[in-house]
C-alpha cells in the first residue's frame, strides 16, 4: 500500500511565489518531488498552513497519513500573528495524532515550539549555505535519525533562527559551532518528532537558487565583499550540481559524499521513512 504523507508548507504565499519563480516549485512541491524520488508510489498532499482561513485537518485526518513532513519558511516564529500560529496548532494535533513527524530548518523550530520550546535568533551569525562539521553526539550515534552518518558531516543550511530553550522531552542528537540543535527527537502529547536544522532535501541548484536571492543580505552581513563574488559562488554552486565530478569546485566548497551523492545527502529523510514511518504503518495495521 502506499505511503500517504502530508508535506506542510511553512511560508505564506509570498514566501511561496518567490520560491516557486527562482527555482520552479515551492518548498512544499519540492519536498514531495524528494519523497516521490525515494518512494514512487507516495502520495503527498500538500498544506498552505499559513494562509488566511487555513482549514485544519481533524484527528481522523491526521491519523489517515503515514508521515507528516514540514518544510523551510523565510517566517520567524517569534514575529508571531495567525500565519505562525496556525502552524504551532497544527504541530500540536499531529504530535496528538501520533502520526510520525519530520521538519527540516523551520519544520525543527515549529516541533519544538509546538512542545513548549522556543525559537530566537542566533546569536552567533547566520548559517548559510552550509552547515559544517555536524558534530554527532552520544544519543544520535545510536539514534535511527542520523543511521549511516558519520561521527562529523557537513550539510546544506539556510537559517537566521535556531531552537533556544528545548521542550520538556527533546533529546539533542546532533550540534556544531554555530547551532546546538542541530538534530533532535521531541516526545509531546503522546508524538514523535524527528527534526534537522539544515536542509537534507536541498540539490545544490535549490540550494544556489535561494543563496541567488539573497546576495544584499549576504553582502551586508560580510559573506562577500562583492557583487561579483556573490555571483561567482551561485554560478559555482549551479555548476557543481550539473557535474558532480568537477573536483576543483568541491576542493573549493570543502564538500564530499555527505552533500554531492545524492543518497548520502537524503540520509535523514530516507532514515524517516525506513525506520520510523513503514514501522508505525505497519504497527497501526496498515502495512
Amino acid at each position: 500500500m502506499a505511503l500517504r504523507f502530508l508535506v506542510v508548507e511553512g511560508n505564506n504565499a509570498t514566501g511561496r511565489g518567490n520560491r516557486q519563480r527562482a527555482y520552479g516549485m515551492t518548498p512544499a512541491q519540492s519536498y514531495a518531488a524528494v519523497l516521490g524520488a525515494l518512494e514512487p508510489d507516495a502520495v503527498c498532499d500538500i498544506a498552505h498552513v499559513a494562509d488566511e482561513g487555513f482549514n485544519r485537518p481533524d484527528h481522523a485526518e491526521l491519523e489517515g497519513y503515514d508521515g507528516v513532513v514540514l518544510t523551510g519558511s523565510a517566517l520567524h516564529v517569534y514575529h508571531g500573528g495567525a500565519e505562525i500560529d496556525q502552524q504551532i496548532d497544527l504541530m500540536k494535533a499531529v504530535y496528538r495524532s501520533r502520526t510520525p513527524a519530520f521538519g527540516s530548518c523551520w519544520g525543527l523550530q515549529i516541533g519544538a515550539a509546538a512542545a513548549g520550546g522556543t525559537v530566537v535568533k542566533n546569536p552567533v551569525m547566520r548559517e548559510i549555505g552550509f552547515a559544517r562539521s555536524i558534530q554527532v553526539n552520544g544519543h544520535g550515534a545510536s539514534h535511527p535519525l542520523l543511521a549511516g552518518r558519520p561521527a562529523v558531516f557537513d550539510a546544506p543550511a539556510v537559517h537566521l533562527d535556531i531552537v533556544g530553550a528545548l521542550p520538556a522531552d527533546c533529546t539533542v542528537l546532533a550540534s556544531n559551532d554555530l547551532t546546538p540543535v542541530q538534530a533532535a527527537e521531541i516526545r509531546h502529547d503522546g508524538g514523535v518528532f524527528w527534526g534537522v536544522q539544515y536542509h537534507p532535501e536541498f540539490s545544490l541548484a535549490e540550494l544556489a537558487s535561494i543563496l541567488g536571492n539573497l546576495g544584499t543580505i549576504m553582502h551586508e552581513e560580510g559573506f562577500f565583499r562583492t557583487e561579483e563574488e556573490h555571483a561567482r559562488y551561485v554560478a559555482d554552486l549551479y555548476a557543481l550540481h550539473e557535474d558532480r565530478g568537477r573536483m576543483d569546485l568541491a576542493w573549493r566548497f570543502g564538500l564530499d559524499r555527505q552533500v554531492l551523492d545524492t543518497d548520502t545527502r537524503l540520509t535523514e529523510i530516507r532514515n524517516f521513512i525506513n525506520l520510523r514511518v513503514k514501522p508505525a504503518k505497519s504497527a497501526r495495521g496498515r502495512a
